[in-house]
C-alpha cells in the first residue's frame, strides 16, 4: 500500500501547438469532429487557444489548440507541438506537497486557476539539482478534478 495521499484519475487534456491554430482546427475540429467549447488568451503565458473536447460528460478529454500570441516570445507554446499532457488529480494540494517532498520540480506559479477554470500546476519538463525529478522532457499539468469527475472515474474503476 502506498502512502500517496492522492490519485491520478485519468487524462484531463492534451495541448497541441502550432504557429497557426487554424491549421489545428482544420484537423481536430473540421476533420476529426471535436467540438470547440471555449477559448483562452493570455499575454503573460503567450497563448491564444481554442478548447475542444472529445467525448461527453465528466470523462471527456480536452484538446487545447494553441498558438503563440508572439512566436518570438516564451513560452513557445508551439514548440514542441505536443505542448503538455494534463492529468486529473483527486487532491491537488496533497499531491503537490507529497511530490515536492519527493524531489519533483514544479514550474513557477504554484497552484492557480487554469484556462478551463480548474486549479492547476505544472511539473517542469526537467529536474534540477534541488528537485531532480522532472517530466523527462514533457510538461505535465496536474488538474484538480471536480467532484463529478472524481465520482465518474471511481464508478468506472469499480464497474
Amino acid at each position: 500500500m502506498s502512502d500517496r495521499p492522492f490519485s491520478v484519475l485519468g487524462v484531463q487534456q492534451i495541448a497541441v501547438g502550432s504557429r497557426d491554430k487554424q491549421a489545428l482546427r482544420r484537423l481536430w475540429v473540421e476533420t476529426l469532429g471535436l467540438e470547440v467549447i471555449g477559448d483562452f488568451r493570455s499575454e503573460s503565458e503567450n497563448v491564444d487557444e481554442d478548447i475542444a473536447v472529445a467525448g461527453q460528460g465528466p470523462l471527456r478529454v480536452e484538446v487545447d489548440l494553441m498558438q503563440p500570441v508572439d512566436p518570438e516570445k516564451r513560452p513557445k507554446v508551439h514548440d514542441p507541438a505536443l505542448n503538455h499532457v494534463g492529468l486529473w488529480i483527486d487532491d491537488l494540494p496533497a499531491a503537490v506537497e507529497w511530490l515536492e517532498g519527493r524531489g519533483v520540480r514544479f514550474t513557477p506559479g504554484g497552484i492557480r486557476k487554469g484556462a478551463a477554470g480548474f486549479d492547476v500546476c505544472f511539473i517542469h519538463p526537467k529536474g534540477n539539482e534541488q528537485s531532480p525529478i522532472g517530466g523527462e522532457g514533457v510538461l505535465i499539468e496536474l488538474v484538480q478534478a471536480p467532484t463529478e469527475v472524481i465520482e465518474a472515474f471511481r464508478r468506472a474503476a469499480s464497474g
